[in-house]
């Protein structure tokens, strides 16, 4: 016979029944969810389950507070809690602003969710002190609007092209400016000294370089503009 999930029910934050032991994940799939499917367990049962989960939680919390460490570990190793308390840890730090019949028709594996996600879900928990009721749907809704569309990573600008046998070459895109002066420069330079596109903008890059690394400085002399050191 299944196990009555009132059964698991704490009675209250100071005293937890032992019970409040077996309060994880595998026990509400296997107990809880199996008892709504096959035992048409009635929401009113749910919505204990949820307070008892946070009772424990905010009873665990205090004790951490209260207790030594020694005294502490010794408590969740008496109980046989170790490695199950850190959910119930982060479920109390989550909703310590809330009491636990706040949060009674929230649906406990939504309260996992916030307390396991919580840096993500904090607008979510945090506009939950404004609700007049906080129910299942509300606490859904307010996670649908948290879930925004990530933004596509911006591609990195390249000049790199292929041509059809593999060979690389880059390809320097469109300049637009308002007063067209690289453009009527450039078509200057290759009208008087006959040289290609390609050749001037390399030699520029080259002086641009070379001026980066140190290897050309500015002069005041107004015949000399630059000099190679």
């Amino acid at each position: 016979m299944m196990t009555p999930v009132k059964s698991a029910i704490a009675t209250g934050v100071d005293k937890p029944s032992k019970t409040t032991s077996e309060f994880e994940q595998q026990y509400f799939e296997e107990t809880v969810i199996n008892s709504v499917a096959h035992e048409n367990i009635s929401f009113s049962t749910l919505a204990e389950v949820t307070k008892a989960i946070l009772h424990h939680a905010f009873w665990l919390a205090d004790q951490k507070r209260k207790l030594s460490v020694k005294e502490y570990k010794k408590l969740l190793l008496d109980k046989d809690w170790k490695g199950e308390e850190k959910r119930y840890l982060k479920i109390a730090a989550a909703f310590g602003k809330f009491l636990p019949r706040e949060l009674a028709h929230v649906e406990p594996r939504t309260v996992y969710q916030l307390a396991e996600n919580s840096k993500k879900y904090q607008p979510v928990i945090d506009k939950l002190l404004d609700l007049t009721a906080i129910t299942q749907e509300a606490v859904r809704s307010l996670i649908k609007e948290q879930r925004t569309p990530r933004k596509p990573k911006a591609e990195k600008a390249s000049i790199w092209r292929r041509t059809s046998d593999g060979r690389r070459y880059c390809q320097i895109p469109p300049i637009h400016e308002p007063d067209e002066r690289t453009g009527i420069a450039l078509q200057k330079m290759m009208d008087e000294e006959g040289l290609s596109a390609q050749r001037i903008v390399a030699e520029a890059i080259a002086l641009r370089s070379a001026y980066k690394e140190g290897r050309l400085v500015v002069v005041d002399n107004p015949e000399v503009k630059i000099s190679e050191t």
